[in-house]
């Protein structure tokens, strides 16, 4: 496509979306004040459900769980993927919005905690229905398939392997491209894609330190696994700092600590939740017998019995294919400019989106679109004060600006998708 064509193609885009924003603003801000935990997600589920069948997409409710697939067919041409992700996460909100959560609910492992869009996902379920309905309302501008897909529980890392299992192909076609984008911390209005690697796989372990309970005020009759998880965990941070290459992004946080029930009282044992972040086989092979190693060696250090090291999940590294992305890096040039569309950094955060296009066989491109306050966001950044002043994702702070974020997501998913299914592509 040339460039006045890219021009025009998004200057009708924009047309399109403009009228929705408000519209969607009300959807993001309800879905915002009810979020729902991993495969919990039922009422957003029927939500976007039934909001595709209004649009005339065949809609398909509790692929893998909780997961909505919607199709629409424009006659001949490409099949593409759009996906969204809707879970929340247990987070207790505080960003004073007027429509801030105050959910509570009960985690898989029964816990009361409350409940946030934290990271964005009510963004991107937003994003998506959007798009959906410029893609039914215009079809003009394209022609062929697309799939949209509102997946569950991509904060365990398991909902798009689960949506797969569920006979995804089988049901819902193979598709040509897969197309996603996440909402980040960086300012609104701004794309930012990147080649190859871009987000880290992870790992997540459960290690359970076994000690020897007994009286506070008689420490030297027990294991105290209190002080062996303090000991276990500042252990842990010389993986990276004292055993991986400076060059090389590995990433060890221990997210969890829990131990005891009274502060007179040494507990029987302490559980401690990882989190791993690595960007090839070689490395995470490593942190993995690191982490095992330590934990032992620690344990063995108390006088302790085996520590019991669990996995709870894993998935690989978010590798977008260079040709696609070239392609969906042009044209958000075109559309936005050079100083709105730009390369990104790898991203040591991670995604289960890249299950789908594994899966299919078909290269995907998944890319970060911007949701702080612009004005904000270069004077924290001049300051050099990002961390204390832009909240990031899981972080109970962490809410975007509305405008212009609503309206700019929407049209970088029609950007990309009609580099795929334009009528200007397809001819």
């Amino acid at each position: 496509m040339g460039i006045d064509e890219a021009q025009m193609t998004y200057e009708t885009i924009a047309g399109a979306v403009a009228p929705l924003v408000d519209e969607l603003a009300e959807l993001y801000e309800d879905l915002h004040a009810n979020p729902e935990l991993s495969m919990q997600e039922t009422r957003t589920s029927e939500i976007a459900a039934t909001r595709l069948e209004s649009l005339g997409y065949e809609v398909t409710r509790g692929v893998g769980g909780t997961g909505v697939v919607g199709v629409l067919s424009n006659g001949e041409g490409p099949r593409v993927l759009l996906r969204a992700d809707m879970d929340a996460l247990p987070v207790v909100e505080d960003t004073g919005l007027a429509y801030a959560s105050k959910v509570r609910a009960r985690d898989q492992e029964g816990n009361d905690v409350g409940v946030a869009h934290a990271c964005g996902h009510d963004m991107h379920v937003t994003w998506m229905m959007g798009a959906a309905q410029v893609l039914s309302e215009h079809r003009e501008l394209w022609g062929g398939t697309v799939l949209i897909v509102i997946q569950p529980a991509e904060e365990l890392g398991a909902g798009a392997q689960a949506m797969i299992e569920d006979n995804f192909l089988e049901r819902f076609g193979t598709p040509d491209v897969c197309l996603g984008q996440h909402l980040a911390p960086a300012p609104a209005g701004w794309v930012l894609t990147r080649q190859g690697p871009a987000m880290a796989g992870a790992d997540g372990l459960r290690v359970t330190l076994n000690g020897r309970g007994g009286h506070g005020s008689t420490p030297e009759r027990t294991i105290d696994p209190a002080v062996m998880a303090a000991s276990t965990i500042m252990k842990l941070q010389t993986i990276t700092s004292r055993e991986t290459p400076a060059h090389e992004p590995v990433v060890v946080t221990v997210g969890h600590v829990r131990v005891g029930t009274k502060e007179n009282i040494i507990s029987e044992k302490a559980e401690l939740g990882i989190s791993i972040r690595t960007f090839d086989e070689a490395a995470r092979a490593r942190v993995l017998e690191a982490v095992e190693r330590i934990c032992h060696g620690e344990a063995h250090s108390f006088g302790a019995p085996d520590p019991i090291v669990e996995p709870l999940h894993s998935f690989p590294p978010l590798v977008n294919d260079p040709g696609a992305t070239a392609v969906v890096a042009k044209a958000f040039v075109a559309a936005f400019g050079h100083e709105r569309a730009m390369e990104g950094p790898q991203a040591m955060g991670s995604e289960d989106f890249s299950f789908f296009a594994k899966a299919a066989g078909c290269p995907s491109v998944f890319w970060f679109t911007g949701g702080h306050d612009p004005d904000a966001w270069i004077a924290a950044f001049n300051a050099n004060r990002l961390a204390e002043e832009v909240p990031f994702n899981h972080s109970p702070q962490f809410a975007p600006v509305q405008h212009p974020t609503i309206g700019h997501g929407v049209e970088c998913l029609l950007v990309a998708a009609l580099e795929w299914i334009g009528t200007e592509n397809a001819s």
